[in-house]
């Protein structure tokens, strides 16, 4: 997980004028929505350095690991590109330290007594969090498509035109990962305690996803574990849309590999189970 960065110390409060809060109720939640969703962006514009120490592991990942391993590959008569099967894993790996990290802007708010001004504000608690969890997918997205981008200036090969579809399938991912994150965040008060959750946590979801190597590898008895995984499908979903190289590794269900389509709806339920959990659970913090 990247390192933890105080949040820019503009308030949500402070980025409305008190005039605004005024009128209908469904326009002042749009506009909360929109107001955290600018915040989280703002954070991200404010910390070049840590989006540059993001994209380095995993871009060295791809440069390094992902060449080594292809050349041996080649060597031993395969003639698959083993970086464009690494890439929806890197992907994964670029965007979960910006979507969950959402979660410590969430507790830091909390220390630094932000939270309370956005708990007394006239709007929904649920709007707060979603403008919070959209921004951070959205930071998160940001950082995916600059990996995808420079990932096929080194050569990396796939449909220009699949650039965006991929985009959607990583907004939906980044989504469901910073939502898992603000519901631990809501719960937890302690940095050091929500990284250390968030760190034990993501090492087993990221190894059994099939990021690194396919999935149909593993022992049968981790079976359960990688279905019920869902950054399994996402990983999936991503792959296949990417190349063909998905197609044969991916999870199945008695045998049968779901559609992309239903993949992706698996991991959109997981994102609306927990953002709707988290925002029920944020409207209890005193």
């Amino acid at each position: 997980m990247a390192p933890t960065e105080a949040p820019s110390e503009t308030t949500p409060t402070a980025l409305l004028p008190t005039a605004s809060w005024s009128g209908n109720t469904h326009v002042r939640n749009l506009r909360t929505v929109r107001v955290m969703w600018q915040r989280e962006l703002i954070r991200l514009s404010r910390s070049p350095v840590g989006l540059l120490m993001s994209l380095l592991t995993p871009l060295m990942f791809l440069m390094v690991l992902g060449t080594g391993l292809n050349s041996a590959m080649r060597t031993a008569g395969n003639d698959a590109d083993f970086r464009s099967y690494f890439l929806p894993g890197m992907l994964l790996m670029v965007v979960q330290a910006p979507a969950l990290n959402t979660g410590v802007s969430i507790v830091w708010d909390r220390r630094a007594g932000f939270l309370r001004e956005m708990l007394v504000a006239p709007v929904r608690r649920s709007a707060l969090i979603a403008g919070i969890c959209l921004g951070g997918a959205t930071a998160a997205t940001a950082y995916g498509a600059l990996v995808l981008g420079i990932a096929g200036v080194l050569g990396v090969t796939y449909d220009p035109l699949l650039f965006a579809p991929v985009l959607m399938e990583l907004l939906v991912t980044t989504l469901a990962l910073t939502a898992l994150g603000a519901l631990a965040a809501v719960s937890i008060k302690r940095i050091e305690t929500f990284q250390a959750v968030v760190g034990i946590s993501m090492m087993p979801l990221l190894f059994l996803s099939g990021a690194l190597f396919p999935v149909s590898g593993l022992p049968g008895w981790l079976n359960g574990a990688v279905l019920a995984n869902p950054l399994t499908y996402a990983v999936d979903a991503m792959r296949r849309t990417l190349s063909d190289a998905g197609t044969g590794g991916g999870p199945r269900w008695w045998g049968w590999q779901p559609p992309i389509a239903m993949e992706m709806a698996f991991v959109g339920a997981l994102a609306l189970v927990a953002l709707a959990t988290a925002a029920r659970r944020f409207s209890r913090i005193d």
